[in-house]
């Protein structure tokens, strides 16, 4: 599942460091998945949700002053040392990055992670997968004192969103919502949101970890049009080297 959000992040720096002007993610499903839960589906008597293939690909380029900016600054990331319980996952994935860069759990409008349609997964047996995450990401902020145990419910109401996801591999994770929230930026309707990609089936029934990558895709501030820095000036620093010595010279001379 992590594939997407590592493509995307790894895009975004490419693009960021100036080796690439423009690079495209994509990916697409797969049928073993796809059988997986149809198998389920059928055992309890209803018909095959799921029965496509999903794909996406995502265009990342160079600021244009205009489009939603990809924040490489924060960036959050789950290393081996995590661990593989829920909590430690999403602190090192959610938490971590925002208090970093200063910023509350609160001041993210929209997270998007594992967004599986739970009409999908409820039947296979797996649950609401998006609002378990939600869950878990208000617990962790009623946990560091930034939002009430009284207010989860109204946190996952306005920081999440329902699941509409196919269910195969990494195309769940996190990415589907890019589309939808380039149109919400532009229109004004959300500042800023952080995608999610998290857990891998192969890699956890192999070592019984996790892995995950987050980012921050937030509204576009202008820097793309402020004017630039004043580049490096040898004469003007010449300059003043020279006259730096000048004076040192005349100290020298004066103490005589």
């Amino acid at each position: 599942m992590i594939a997407s959000g590592v493509l995307s992040s790894c895009a975004a720096a490419l693009v960021k460091a100036g080796t690439f002007k423009h690079v495209v993610v994509t990916a697409g499903g797969c049928t073993a998945k796809l059988g997986m839960n149809g198998k389920d589906h059928v055992k309890k008597g209803l018909p095959i949700l799921e029965d496509a293939i999903a794909g996406f690909s995502v265009l990342v380029s160079a600021d244009d002053g205009v489009s939603p900016q990809i924040r490489t600054d924060i960036i959050g990331r789950h290393t081996i040392g995590t661990g593989s319980a829920p909590q430690n996952v999403i602190g090192a994935l959610v938490a971590a990055p925002l208090e970093e860069a200063g910023l509350l759990m609160t001041d993210v409008d929209k997270y998007s992670p594992e967004m599986q349609n739970p009409d999908i997964t409820k039947p296979a047996g797996a649950g609401d997968v998006p609002e378990a995450n939600y869950k878990m990401i208000a617990a962790l902020a009623v946990k560091k004192g930034q939002i009430g145990r009284a207010d989860i419910a109204t946190f996952v109401k306005e920081h999440g969103m329902t699941g509409w996801a196919p269910t195969q591999g990494h195309i769940p994770s996190g990415v589907p919502y890019v589309g939808p929230l380039r149109e919400e930026v532009l229109a004004g309707e959300t500042k800023r949101a952080m995608i999610i990609g998290k857990g891998s089936l192969f890699l956890g029934r192999m070592t019984n970890l996790f892995d995950g990558v987050s980012f921050v895709v937030q509204a576009n501030d202008g820097s793309a049009n402020a004017p630039a820095a004043a580049g490096f000036d040898e004469a003007a620093v010449k300059s003043m080297i020279g006259q730096a010595m000048r004076e040192f010279a005349n100290g020298l001379l004066g103490e005589e």
